[in-house]
């Protein structure tokens, strides 16, 4: 059943029904004030009129004269003889002294010996004064021949005996009784307006405060949107966390639960619930702009944005998006990508063997034609591109090697074996080997580079450093790299060295830390920072790891950083097929 039409706004609503409320809650105050004001006045009055009653009662010429005229017949005489008798003048006088309403005197019959009517002495009384004259006092409302009346009945006893001799009868009218009624009503009514004004205040300040509680949404609207959310929130493939104006979560999905790797209750503060540092800095920004983080064995993207509502702060909404499959696809796609580079260098390097083949033969040159295919089948295109990859018998971790070592004559850069290297297997594993391969190895290239790192507004490449470049424009003989693969069962270790400046000790600690970087735009949303991290968390969950051997080199020609990595099961022991 509706209370209101439909068309009632839930702010109107709540003033109306508290206004109600209000007034209901005061009426009924004011009913039971009037009631028990009623009673108290009678029982108040009733007690006066017994006061007076004893009074006459006590004076020595009532219970003297009440005894005698109770042994005496009635009749004219004894009415004439009363009405100018002492009991009507006491009566007359106490009823003009207290203001009652009468002050009657009855004998034992209850035949009146005084009352303000001279016309009625002698006559039995209109009311039952059998209480009093049982030697009971009596307070009752009663409606006598003077009107209605409070009024009290008090025995009058003959002098030295406990003989009933009469009554004497007090009234109070009840008007004096309303009179009193009403005059304390209106002090009430004003009390009762003054709260139900304050009343209808406090409901237009608490619809006003419900208002902006509820951002002016109604009821229907209201419902909609929790339905919705539930529907958003549990239903999409997105993590979201909400947190309020006060930085306490107010929603986390399940989605962000698995995907930050948190429990948090809401309501507790967004420090508290276990977000990682990169993660908690991103969502403090709040700027709009997602950055790329590593949580547990999962790289997400996170985003974050402060939410308002009519320019008021409400708070700020962070999602989250797992990208550890489109990252595993971007580490596939860069191998693809190196070895396609390699096959184009060696396209390039075959045709340009072939050009020279045909003009010695078109030269009619054939010995010297001979001797070059017997020199070419001596060394192949990539024991050419890098000596001793022979000691890699596996083709995948070859062409990688052999893109690396492009990738960095490209940047002018040496990329070399170390002399231990020996790989005798296939990799089983070979996308979690190159993220850690491939990351180490471009840090390590990026280390040697003497270029720039900061933008130089121009779009111009920037420029390598003069002072070590030599004449081709290339980082000098000493930007170089090492790399070393050694095979312990299905076991690969990989040692990365390099010429560079080597780790700052301030950095050392931090190094593998979630978006610490010591290249150009580490550390900001969206920059640099992850490589490290993704390396060591691929590694560790093969039961493996990745470490900083050193720091900075001892002299010679590697005295940059050098690092470890130790990735168990991914290599297949026996010959390759």
């Amino acid at each position: 059943m509706r209370l209101f039409p439909r068309g009632v706004r839930l702010r109107t609503q709540i003033v109306l029904l508290q206004v109600a409320l209000v007034a209901l809650i005061l009426g009924l105050a004011f009913g039971v004030f009037a009631y028990l004001s009623d009673q108290r006045l009678s029982a108040e009055y009733g007690q006066r009129a017994l006061a007076i009653a004893r009074t006459v009662v006590s004076e020595p010429v009532v219970r003297a004269e009440v005894a005698r005229y109770a042994a005496l017949e009635p009749g004219p005489l004894l009415r004439a003889e009363l009405a100018s008798g002492e009991l009507e003048q006491t009566a007359e006088a106490a009823q003009l002294r207290t203001g009652a309403l009468f002050v009657v005197i009855t004998d034992d019959a209850g035949l009146r010996l005084a009352h303000p009517d001279p016309a009625r002495l002698g006559q039995r009384v209109s009311t039952d004064p059998s209480e009093a004259l049982a030697g009971r006092e009596v307070v009752i409302r009663e409606h006598g021949t003077l009107g209605d009346s409070v009024r009290a009945k008090v025995t009058v006893r003959e002098p030295g005996s406990d003989r009933v001799a009469g009554e004497v009868s007090v009234g109070i009218s009840t008007e004096a009784v309303s009179d009193q009624l009403v005059s304390d009503l209106r002090r009430a009514a004003v009390l009762v307006m003054g709260a139900l004004f304050a009343g209808i205040a406090g409901a237009l300040l608490l619809g006003r405060r419900w208002h902006g509680l509820t951002l002016g949404l109604q009821p229907a609207e209201l419902a909609e949107l929790v339905r919705e959310q539930d529907v958003v929130l549990h239903g999409i493939g997105v993590g979201v966390v909400a947190v309020d104006a006060r930085w306490r979560t107010t929603v986390i999905n399940d989605e962000a639960r698995a995907l930050l790797g948190i429990d948090g209750d809401s309501g507790r503060s967004v420090d508290s619930i276990g977000l990682t540092p990169r993660v908690l800095e991103a969502f403090r920004g709040a700027d709009g702009r997602p950055v790329q983080a590593a949580v547990g064995d999962r790289i997400v993207v996170v985003t974050a944005r402060t939410v308002t509502r009519d320019g008021r702060a409400l708070g700020a909404v962070l999602d989250v998006r797992d990208r550890t499959d489109v990252e595993s696809l971007t580490r596939q796609l860069d191998a693809v990508r190196s070895m396609s580079t390699v096959l184009r260098a060696q396209r390039h390097e075959f045709a340009n063997r072939l050009h020279l083949l045909s003009g010695l033969l078109h030269g009619d040159r054939p010995s010297e034609a001979a001797r070059y295919i017997d020199e070419l089948l001596g060394s192949g295109p990539l024991g050419a591109a890098m000596p001793g990859i022979d000691a890699v018998r596996d083709p995948y971790l070859q062409a990688f090697l052999a893109a690396k070592a492009a990738h960095a004559r490209e940047n002018g850069v040496s990329l070399r074996l170390g002399p231990s290297t020996w790989v005798d297997a296939n990799l089983v594993a070979p996308v979690d080997v190159t993220t850690v391969l491939g990351n180490l190895l471009d840090n390590a290239i990026d280390a040697v580079r003497v270029v720039d790192p900061a933008p130089t507004g121009s779009g111009a490449p920037a420029e390598f450093d003069a002072r070590i470049c030599d004449d081709s424009g290339a980082n000098g003989p000493g930007a170089l790299v090492e790399v070393e693969l050694v095979q312990e069962g299905s076991t690969l270790h990989i040692t990365v060295a390099d010429s560079g400046p080597g780790i700052g000790p301030e950095l050392v600690d931090s190094l593998f830390a979630d978006g610490v970087s010591t290249k150009y735009g580490g550390g900001v949303p969206g920059g640099r920072g992850v490589g490290l991290a993704l390396s060591r968390q691929v590694a560790r969950a093969l039961g493996g790891d990745v470490w900083l051997a050193s720091a900075e080199g001892s002299g010679g020609q590697l005295s940059g950083a050098e690092f470890i990595a130790r990735l168990p099961g991914v290599l297949s022991e026996g010959e390759v097929s």
